[in-house]
């Protein structure tokens, strides 16, 4: 399966494609960073394609499926780097009616670790569970389901970014020199602290950067747009033009709160950052607007064509003069 599309600037390259077969068309340790969302392992459906994971006809099969993709991203990272995953539970039988719910966050760790990587840890990320049942109409999140028997009541499960290290000295360290400026989330920062922004002497003294960095270091992020249930849309990109007749659920992009501290704590200012199953741009996005440079690769046409008008209005904040070459990939 050739690459359908590209499209490369100065700031991002993306492809049509699977990143089955366009990851191994990249040169190895040629990327700082990656962060994505795989597919949640049959609780999503996106595309009729046998090249889609979450086309798997079982759990093994999409775990074998999705075995060769890490090994892939692996071959890809420069030692010592990081590469994020974003997962969650997913519950069995709808969790409305009994059954086991899936570990997937803890299958995803138990991989990477038999596959080289070493796991560093995991970030929880709060959803309002209103917000959440109104976009799943799970049962189990209803206050009837409360009142009617609460033995099949289930939670908002968090979100969890999962991070991992790939072993080996890392040849260029991931520096903050000047701390932490800007914050990513919804949290207020204290009006006392906006005078240290830019500040100049010992970075011990930096109290934003240092109040930044608490929030940040948190393994229990709770103020990420998009997720508090007052606009599930606000945070996120445009997506509803993406979806087709082929969709069985409701699509819903990675944060980009989530992506853009994450970006800014595992990477340095123009920096490459991978993103194999990229949907409608989100992770390239954030990391283009963080002054990064961005790789894509989405299988699904609709999925593509969107994120190509997603990023169309992004910022580059990037030094254009960086001496740099995104891989050219044969259609």
């Amino acid at each position: 399966m050739a690459v359908k599309d590209q499209l490369k600037t100065d700031h991002y390259a993306i492809y049509c494609g699977d990143c089955c077969e366009t990851m191994p068309e990249l040169p190895a340790e040629s990327i700082h960073m990656s962060l994505y969302s795989p597919p949640f392992a049959g609780l999503f459906v996106y595309s009729s394609s046998e090249h889609d994971l979450s086309n798997s006809r079982s759990y093994e099969e999409f775990m074998t499926h999705y075995e060769f993709v890490v090994r892939e991203i692996h071959r890809l990272t420069i030692p010592g780097r990081i590469t994020t995953v974003h997962a969650m539970d997913v519950p069995g039988n709808g969790a409305n009616l009994g059954g086991d719910t899936l570990d997937f966050p803890g299958d995803i760790i138990r991989l990477h670790q038999r596959l080289g990587w070493d796991w560093a840890c995991r970030y929880h990320i709060w959803k309002e569970p209103l917000a959440v049942r109104n976009r799943t109409m799970m049962k189990s999140l209803a206050h009837a389901q409360l009142v009617e028997d609460s033995s099949f009541c289930d939670n908002a499960a968090a979100d969890q970014l999962l991070i991992f290290r790939k072993k080996g000295a890392n040849p260029i360290p991931i520096v903050h020199p000047m701390g932490l400026s800007e914050y990513i989330g919804a949290r207020e920062v204290p009006r006392e602290l906006l005078k240290y922004r830019g500040w100049k002497g010992k970075q011990t003294e930096n109290r934003l950067s240092h109040w930044i960095w608490r929030q940040y270091a948190s393994a229990f992020w709770d103020d990420i747009r998009g997720n508090l249930g007052d606009n599930e849309e606000t945070g996120v990109l445009p997506y509803k033009e993406a979806r087709d007749s082929e969709d069985e659920r409701h699509i819903h992009p990675l944060q980009l709160d989530v992506i853009e501290r994450a970006v800014v704590l595992w990477s340095n200012p123009g920096e490459t950052v991978l993103t194999p199953f990229m949907g409608v741009g989100s992770e390239v996005y954030g990391a283009v607007r963080q002054g990064r440079r961005g790789v894509g690769i989405e299988l699904k046409p609709s999925y593509f064509r969107q994120a190509v008008r997603n990023l169309e209005s992004v910022h580059a904040p990037i030094d254009d003069q960086a001496q740099f070459k995104f891989q050219e990939v044969d259609a």
